[in-house]
């Protein structure tokens, strides 16, 4: 068995490179021992309309086999983690098939059939908010396939201005696992190791159903640089609102910005750029005034209503109650280079601003966590020296056990007559969601939890949900642009929530199932909105309530709210409320078995539920479409190939395996069987011409 294990290695692939060979994309192939095997190509085109603070967002992506034979391809990418996905579409030559939405395993069956069937056929399926794959059946030669997803979501505001963010490429993804005594309350720092994981696509955890994540796709520029076409993606984006519009920026992306009356529309600077780090735009809406406002809309299913309320802009009151910051910072092998540079300069920055009276904590972790001090210590001048000491001599390495790291910044006793805020800095770059959300939840007690996105794509759902969790806020740093600045700023405004405890009375209005449940406190220049279904409508008085600084504070509403369906006129600006509020309702229960509250198939009943009911993707739903007609003619076995992924941008080699074909910083045994499979294709495929050629 040793012996097989050694042959293997010595099999395996070597160098991924382009071979111009296609006028869109090139040719992308895997080469090894076993011969070469053709990888599927892509283009991707975003088109963007951004109405106020609500966008809808069409992907289009263009799937190319250049090889000689019939192939599957299989794209992992990343959308919003608030994106309602509600239309797909799919077009072979001059066919367009409208995708259907079904349950997962019927939609999985459906394109099974088809593939046999040699049928076009494209399958959208959901492992996380913010993570999908899209399966192509049946990709000719010669022959694209067009997949065009469209989704709407609402665009917060943060910091004072509007932002939304477009991801461009799912970074890679730590699986390891921390043991966690709960008997003794003893924290085992457990290295990762290969045994540690399995190649299961579902694991069984206290009953409860969770699932792997796909493996890693092909990263071609950790062994040659020229590896991925470099103009993969382009943008479209209009902007439009009924108050004055300023300041489209962003500071990920050089955009071609034209401005006319009411209306923007931007490019990218180059027209097309390379999908290695995702897009960020902020822009401005109307003046400096506090607004709450009221959106509604009925249809056929009801009444819906929408309140989007910011904070009063009032000045911050010095705080004088004692802090212990607790900061826990990712070392682990993803965050080496720009990523760990960044978030030393933050660490310095914030720990020479705290004040006397302040306690303070420095956690670091990877495989294991280990810390500056086995308590919480003041933050005297000689203890800040030490600490920013200790900081600069961390080195990244090692996997991301968050987990076990969240466990060791509850473990101590908090100091009397203080206020605990953990400060997390990390990439995300983590598969375990669930179980650090969950581990959060039964650890939060009073504390709240700011968490630091540093990277270029960086798990944004994770680090939001963190934040949410902890009723803190995240934020985000990009190590290649300016880190040093905006790392700064952020250390030395740990904000302060402005609006707490915030509470709706509806009045004699009848609401129901209002999202999110748990509404967070809001912070200066953020804005939350809140969705419910409602029954009657009519004249309204609606009462915003909640705490400025510890004192009652008081918004009241007055809306007419729509009591039949929404007219022809009102129908495009009201149409995504039922959508934006099915995908917050989504998001809750999800929340809910990350956390494990409730029947998890009760709720996966829910989910599945809304998202037929509304047309959605969700873990449990997906979009299918099937071409009438028959592509694969000859009934060739298309084998499935993955779409090659960029290197993320400001991520070192650390964060991916040795063999660039999966996404943790250690191989784990699914990249392994995908070695295997990859080079049992290959020498299927050698076979085949060999008997053709014989």
């Amino acid at each position: 068995m040793i012996r097989q294990f050694a042959f293997l290695f010595l099999l395996l692939p070597g160098a991924v490179y382009a071979q111009p060979d296609d006028e869109i994309a090139g040719r992308l192939i895997g080469s090894g021992a076993v011969g070469q095997l053709d990888l599927p190509l892509l283009k991707s085109d975003l088109s963007v309309d951004i109405q106020g603070d609500m966008a809808t967002v069409q992907v289009r992506q263009v799937f190319v086999n250049p090889s000689d034979d019939p192939m599957s391809a299989e794209y992992l990418f990343p959308l919003n983690q608030k994106a309602a996905v509600y239309a797909m579409q799919m077009q072979v030559g001059d066919e367009v098939v409208e995708a259907q939405i079904q349950q997962k395993n019927e939609a999985e069956q459906t394109f099974e059939a088809a593939k046999q069937e040699g049928k076009a056929a494209a399958l959208l399926i959901q492992h996380r908010p913010n993570m999908f794959t899209q399966n192509v059946a049946n990709l000719m030669p010669g022959q694209p396939i067009t997949v065009t997803l469209s989704y709407v979501q609402a665009v917060p505001k943060v910091d004072g201005a509007y932002e939304l963010v477009l991801p461009l490429v799912v970074g890679p993804r730590y699986q390891g696992t921390a043991e966690f005594d709960r008997l003794s309350g003893e924290i085992a720092h457990a290295d990762f190791t290969e045994e540690s994981q399995t190649p299961a696509t579902v694991s069984q955890v206290n009953g409860w159903q969770v699932s792997e994540l796909p493996d890693y796709p092909p990263v071609p520029h950790l062994t040659n640089p020229d590896a991925i076409d470099p103009a993969r993606v382009s943008l479209d984006l209009s902007l439009q609102a009924g108050v004055p519009i300023s300041n489209l920026t962003s500071a990920t992306h050089h955009l071609n910005i034209q401005q006319a009356e009411g209306l923007i529309s931007a490019t990218f600077q180059d027209g097309r750029v390379i999908d290695n780090r995702d897009l960020v735009l902020r822009y401005g809406l109307g003046g400096d005034q506090t607004t709450a406002g009221v959106l509604a809309h009925h249809d056929e299913r009801g009444g819906f209503v929408s309140l989007l309320i910011e904070p009063p802009k009032i000045p911050q009151k010095d705080q004088f109650i004692a802090r212990e910051l607790v900061f826990v910072l990712d070392t682990s092998g993803s965050m080496g280079g720009a990523p760990l540079d960044a978030s030393k300069r933050f660490m310095e920055a914030a720990l020479q601003g705290l004040r006397p009276e302040d306690y303070f904590r420095v956690i670091r972790f990877s495989s294991g966590a280990s810390e500056f001090a086995s308590q919480a210590v003041p933050a005297t001048l000689s203890n800040i020296r030490s600490g920013v000491q200790y900081v600069r001599g961390l080195q990244a390495g090692g996997g991301t056990e968050i987990d076990n790291a969240i466990r060791h910044a509850f473990a101590t006793r908090q100091p009397a007559d203080t206020l605990r805020i953990v400060v997390f800095l990390s990439d995300g770059y983590i598969g375990q969601e669930s179980r650090v959300l969950r581990t959060i939840r039964r650890q939060i007690g009073d504390a709240r939890i700011y968490a630091f996105g540093v990277g270029t794509a960086v798990n944004r759902y994770l680090l939001d949900a963190m934040a949410e969790e902890g009723r803190g806020y995240a934020r985000y740093v990009d190590p290649t642009q300016r880190a040093s600045d905006v790392a700064d700023t952020l250390a030395r405004d740990l904000k302060s929530p402005v609006l707490t405890d915030i509470s709706i009375d509806w009045g004699g209005l009848k609401v129901t199932e209002m999202v999110p449940q748990r509404i967070p406190d809001l912070f200066d220049g953020g804005s939350i909105r809140i969705l419910a279904r409602y029954e009657g409508g009519g004249p309204s008085d609606i009462t915003i309530n909640g705490l400025v600084q510890g004192g009652k504070a008081q918004m009241p509403l007055s809306p007419i709210l729509p009591t039949t369906p929404t007219s022809k006129d009102g129908q495009n600006q009201g149409a995504a409320i039922p959508l934006t509020w099915a995908r917050t309702k989504i998001a809750d229960l999800e929340r809910a078995m990350a956390v494990q509250t409730g029947d998890p198939q009760k709720l996966e009943a829910q989910i599945t539920d809304l998202g037929l009911q509304f047309n959605l993707q969700t873990r449990f739903t997906s979009f299918v479409a099937v071409s009438k007609q028959v592509v694969n003619v000859d009934d060739v076995p298309a084998e499935t190939a993955p779409v090659a992924l960029p290197q993320v941008a400001g991520v070192g080699a650390g964060a991916y395996p040795k063999t660039a074909f999966s996404g943790s910083s250690t191989p784990e045994p699914q990249t392994i069987f995908g070695l295997i499979v990859m080079m049992a294709l290959g020498a299927l495929r050698l076979t085949r011409t060999r008997r053709a050629s014989a």
